[in-house]
């Protein structure tokens, strides 16, 4: 994984396979403690102690289609590497969160990519989740809830074409708010 946008996808799939019905994304960069936080929660079935003291190890995964699982490996190192650090905390039947802290001016660090396009897939294939984003730049922040959006809608599917159109304007215009130089 090149982006930190594909280490989102990654965990947040991770939480769809968990069950989750919630999945809460918050993003927030701190210029003046030169940090990049990405937290990544969800309601999902969570794990066993067990797992959770396995979960880094690139050769342990609990997918049935492969039998290597990289993707918090990679967001463990790919953090450890800014200087920053790696965080998951679970617990059986209520759901984990992945806390994942960078180095935000390090020169290893990796660019984050396009988190909007990657929202976008999120709901448009996992329609009967909702998800929580928040990005934070400093002091200021801009928030998506999928719950408010299915209030507007009624009976029309999230994952239609049109209402998908919305919510990447929509996720456009709070980003350039918050950051207006990017």
């Amino acid at each position: 994984m090149l982006e930190l946008a594909e280490h989102i996808l990654d965990i947040a799939e991770n939480s769809v396979r968990a069950g989750a019905r919630l999945i809460e994304i918050n993003i927030a960069e701190d210029t003046a403690n030169d940090s990049l936080s990405i937290e990544i929660t969800d309601d999902g079935h969570g794990m066993k102690q067990e797992e959770i003291n396995k979960v880094t190890d690139p050769f342990y995964t609990t997918k049935t289609v492969r039998r290597v699982g990289l993707g918090i490996p990679l967001l463990a190192d790919a953090a450890r590497i800014t200087g920053g650090c790696f965080n998951l905390e679970s617990q059986e039947g209520k759901g984990t969160t992945v806390k994942a802290t960078f180095g935000l001016s390090h020169v290893d660090r990796q660019p984050m990519g396009n988190i909007i396009s990657t929202l976008i897939v999120l709901i448009a294939g996992n329609s009967d989740v909702d998800f929580f984003y928040k990005y934070r730049h400093n002091d200021r922040q801009s928030e998506f809830d999928t719950r408010t959006i299915r209030k507007e809608i009624e009976d029309v599917p999230i994952n239609h074409p049109e209402i998908l159109k919305y919510i990447r304007g929509v996720l456009k215009e709070g980003f350039s708010e918050i950051k207006p130089e990017a």
